[in-house]
């Protein structure tokens, strides 16, 4: 089987890392179009093997942009189009139209109020819906998000959940890379270290943490990422008297930074305040690593079933300003002191592997084979090995809908009929 992947951009992001994690373990052929930035993911991709192409797309209105990526898709012979993020979705998907190409689309970042960190419009919704039709099958990286899909008005039969994975090996605690880590960050061997992972933009509640870590004196901060916030977030770290204590990485794994697993064995407890996400993929990673996690919405977490909540989990229940009921919690962290988790069970759920070979019965389903079993979050049947010794524990701006786009009507799936599934073996 032959698929390209389009997606919006490939900059740092947790839907660009997702897309170059799959395709290690992915049994297809595949290659990468971005319509535009064509940054560090990219370059990892190529170091892959992975042909990348950039379509440079100028902005949402540039409507060139989709015939030259339907005739992409026609002269490169695939038999499949997968579209990931907004854009790459909507013209993504019409581009597949227009080629003959079947088309499966993953929603990475849908909330209730916003998609990809931007605010919702009803403009937004019924271009998303309008083109979404035009695809076989969309996929939701959480059943949050194919909860919410649903409540769009998208059909529950064109909706199948494939949950974001990781490869928890590749997160497991080692204290040589701790050492090294906190080395080059500037932070002392024996501070207690809270940390976060994740674009700077303010659905993330970063300032949050930096308002906690203010009030904890004997805490240190570390940030891991970039994004418009990094300039407000330093600014109150400094007028709030601690920027001493807090550190910036930057986005992990460019230049001199470290990667994701060596800030993650550089920290003693994780923070993720989201206002609200779509899986969670920062949370997942933090539990792989042994961390203790305090977070705000994580449908990761939330999707699991009774009595799966990962030990060490704790939830955030302010809806509007949780920075109190954060400092509550790390104080009894910095209390307790450093300690390292047994990895959860429940993260056999999001093994990278199993988010391949689901992907792989969607594909099949798009071009002509049977309907994938749902998603079903089961308890898992072997234990997964501990991360480390464990210490004994103390009790895209918004899009513009174009002329070319006519008003959204009711929603009819228009699918052509997919194409024999015997097509993608040739």
């Amino acid at each position: 089987m032959k698929v390209l992947h389009v997606i919006t951009g490939l900059g740092v992001g947790g839907a660009e890392r997702q897309l170059r994690l799959l395709l290690r373990h992915l049994p297809a052929r595949c290659d990468v179009v971005t319509l535009t930035n064509p940054g560090a993911v990219a370059e990892g991709l190529r170091a892959d093997g992975v042909r990348v192409r950039h379509l440079g797309m100028r902005g949402n209105r540039d409507l060139a942009a989709v015939p030259r990526l339907a005739r992409l898709v026609r002269h490169g012979g695939y038999d499949l189009v997968h579209t990931h993020l907004y854009r790459a979705c909507v013209h993504g998907r019409t581009a597949a139209r227009l080629a003959g190409t079947p088309s499966v689309a993953t929603e990475h970042s849908l909330g209730r109020e916003e998609i990809e960190g931007r605010p919702l419009t009803r403009g937004t919704r019924a271009l998303y819906l309008r083109t979404e039709r035009l695809g076989a099958a969309t996929v939701a990286v959480s059943s949050t998000v194919a909860a919410r899909l649903r409540a769009w008005g998208v059909p529950s039969a064109r909706i199948h959940t494939v949950p974001n994975g990781i490869d928890a090996s590749a997160f497991r605690f080692d204290g040589g890379r701790r050492r090294a880590a906190r080395a080059l960050l500037g932070l002392p061997g024996d501070a207690f270290v809270v940390g976060g992972v994740g674009r700077l933009v303010p659905g993330k509640r970063f300032d949050a943490t930096v308002r906690a870590v203010a009030d904890l004196p004997g805490a240190w901060l570390l940030l891991a990422g970039d994004g418009p916030e990094a300039g407000a977030l330093r600014a109150l770290a400094a007028r709030l008297g601690v920027a001493d204590r807090v550190r910036f990485a930057g986005e992990c794994g460019e230049g001199a930074a470290p990667d994701v697993p060596a800030v993650l064995a550089a920290m003693d407890v994780f923070v993720s305040a989201s206002r609200e996400e779509s899986f969670g993929l920062a949370v997942v990673e933090a539990l792989a690593a042994g961390l203790p996690v305090v977070h705000g919405a994580c449908p990761a977490v939330e999707d699991l079933p009774s009595g799966q909540a990962p030990e060490g989990a704790v939830r955030l229940r302010s809806p509007t300003d949780p920075a109190a009921e954060l400092t509550a919690v790390l104080r009894r962290h910095l209390a307790h002191g450093p300690r390292r988790l047994p990895v959860p069970r429940a993260l056999d759920h999001y093994d990278i592997r199993l988010s391949g070979r689901r992907l792989m019965d969607v594909y099949a389903h798009a071009l002509g084979g049977p309907a994938p079993a749902p998603f079903v979050p089961t308890a898992p049947s072997v234990p997964a090995a501990p991360a480390a010794p464990a210490a004994p524990a103390a009790p895209a701006e918004p899009y513009i809908p174009s002329d070319l786009y006519a008003p959204s009507a009711p929603y009819a799936p228009s699918c052509p009929p997919a194409p024999s599934i015997r097509r993608a073996h040739r």
